[in-house]
């Protein structure tokens, strides 16, 4: 007696078809065996669907059982088995009819008592059976909402194995889940916070506007308390909305991360991804003996914020460099090799010496110039290449600290963003794969940088009497590319040189005199 029921699983972040096939021989000694290079918790699934059955009510059959799960050459993992086992078993000793199982994914952990618990990665199984072919997927009800955000397939949410049995021998009818799509993303695009909480710190705030229209990193020196992290969070606030596409892509990653709640079937907000400086190199990029993705993974679309930049591991923030470079991590076993994506924006926050207080007016600094060398010296020079723009942040007085007036909100430094962001569409429109004006290279910088002779005699008096390193060169150009869109110039003028000189503190070294 066999049955064949489909399921599916990840690789990367996309899915493919696992088909589960169960054998059930009497001829031989009673036992349970899985093949089709199960991991552990696969393995596992053997205890787990045994007292399933048997507490739902099901006579679990004596006889020797053989779970195949394939393809075979391909490792699969987690616990989203056993349900399609269970069934699988149930089908080959006849409690459950054969009619719908070629045309159904069946996902889902069962607890011991035969009630299904939610499971990872259901967007991509979702879109990978919508691809397939198959009607429909049957799958705990908590991962219900998430799977019906994929238009074209029919989604029901079950709490338990009796009830999967009962939908599947036509007993039991249940109403699909349904969503607007369209509508729900609009709706989930609220953000807890807001740029208008922030007081003072205009410059700082205008530096991140900037960041925001032209898609340049970012990085913050000031000493503590002077709201580095309060406004790095608000950052993704000002960013451009995801757009439904930008959305699904953002979504398969946190679903196979686990990272999406019960309640929330689509992300519709920017991530924001805040990783502490001691983490490992696999935990930023992605690792493990199946490859899964890291912190610059997860905050594909949205913001990465690395707090107290020189504390990280050297050896960590240069395997950054690639990501922020291509947009992608690829990451190599030698069993496998997955890709991830991994276009975000790198926002950083430091303190100019090692005591905070370098550039404090208000707190003496015990730093000698030698110490304040050595702290420096953990970034790496190829790295802030990859930063377009540093900003100071100062203390903030306490006349603005008591100023009862709000800021300017979110959503108006969002649409500014937006015109400036739509110019630079248009202006790369013709070339692949270049969208904002951070991505220019030499060529394009020659073409659309261009500068009248005032604004070259400025920039040449600013490396010249600034001191400002070669690397800051381009960096001034795209900067200054991006507040003239922001001003709606077609021509890059002195005041807006002026200002982007202004965002190339580390250069100059300030504190150091």
């Amino acid at each position: 007696m066999s049955s064949r029921v489909l399921s599916s699983s990840i690789l990367g972040i996309d899915a493919y078809i696992v088909e589960v096939e169960a054998n059930l021989s009497r001829a031989q000694l009673p036992r349970y065996v899985t093949v089709g290079l199960p991991d552990n918790a696969v393995k596992e699934s053997r205890e787990r669907v045994t007292a399933a059955i048997s507490n739902s009510g099901y006579k679990f059959p004596h006889a020797h059982i053989t779970i195949n799960l394939a393809p075979a050459d391909i490792r699969k993992e987690g616990s989203a088995f056993d349900l399609p086992i269970a069934i699988g078993i149930l089908a080959a000793t006849g409690v459950v009819k054969p009619d719908y199982l070629k045309k159904l994914i069946l996902l889902g952990e069962l607890a011991l008592d035969g009630t299904l618990r939610p499971i990872k990665g259901v967007l991509p199984i979702t879109i990978c059976a919508k691809s397939d072919g198959i009607s429909g997927i049957i799958l705990p009800v908590e991962n219900a909402k998430e799977a019906s955000v994929v238009d074209g397939i029919r989604v029901a949410g079950v709490k338990t194995l009796s009830d999967v049995v009962s939908i599947l021998n036509g007993e039991l009818s249940i109403e699909a889940e349904k969503l607007d799509r369209d509508k729900y993303f609009q709706k989930q695009r609220i953000y807890s916070v807001d740029f208008e909480d922030v007081k003072g710190q205009e410059q700082v705030k205008r530096a991140l506007e900037v960041s925001s229209a032209g898609g340049h990193n970012v990085i913050m020196i000031g000493p503590p308390g002077s709201g580095k992290t309060m406004l790095a969070k608000r950052f993704p606030t000002i960013l451009p909305n995801l757009v439904l596409d930008e959305a699904l892509e953002t979504t398969k990653i946190q679903s196979v991360a686990g990272l999406i709640p019960d309640s929330v079937g689509l992300i519709a907000t920017r991530p924001f991804r805040s990783p502490h400086h001691t983490i490992s190199d696999a935990g930023l990029i992605g690792g493990g003996t199946i490859p899964k993705p890291g912190e610059v993974s997860l905050a594909h679309n949205g913001v990465l914020f690395l707090d107290e930049l020189p504390e990280f591991k050297k050896n960590v923030l240069e395997v950054m460099r690639q990501p922020l470079e291509d947009g992608v991590v690829t990451i190599s076993r030698a069993t496998i090799s997955l890709s991830y994506p991994a276009r975000f924006m790198l926002i950083a926050a430091m303190n100019p010496c090692p005591c905070g207080y370098a550039t404090d007016s208000n707190n003496e600094c015990t730093c000698n110039p030698q110490m304040i060398q050595r702290y420096m010296s953990r970034i790496s020079g190829p790295l802030l290449d990859r930063i377009d723009i540093h900003v100071e942040v100062p203390a903030v007085p306490f006349t603005e600290l008591a100023d009862k007036e709000a800021g300017e909100k979110s959503d108006r430094i969002r649409s500014r963003c937006q015109d400036a962001r739509e110019i630079q569409l248009e202006r790369f429109s013709k070339i692949s794969g270049m969208f904002t004006n951070a991505q220019m290279e030499s060529n394009e910088l020659q073409k659309f940088c261009g500068l009248d002779k005032q604004s070259s005699i400025l920039l040449k008096t600013a490396m010249e009497k600034l001191g400002l390193s070669a690397r800051a060169y381009d960096r001034i150009l795209k900067v200054s590319r991006t507040i003239a869109d922001l001003a709606g110039e077609k021509e890059i003028k002195s005041e807006h040189l002026s200002e982007a000189i202004q965002y190339r503190s580390l250069d100059r070294q300030l504190w150091l005199g």
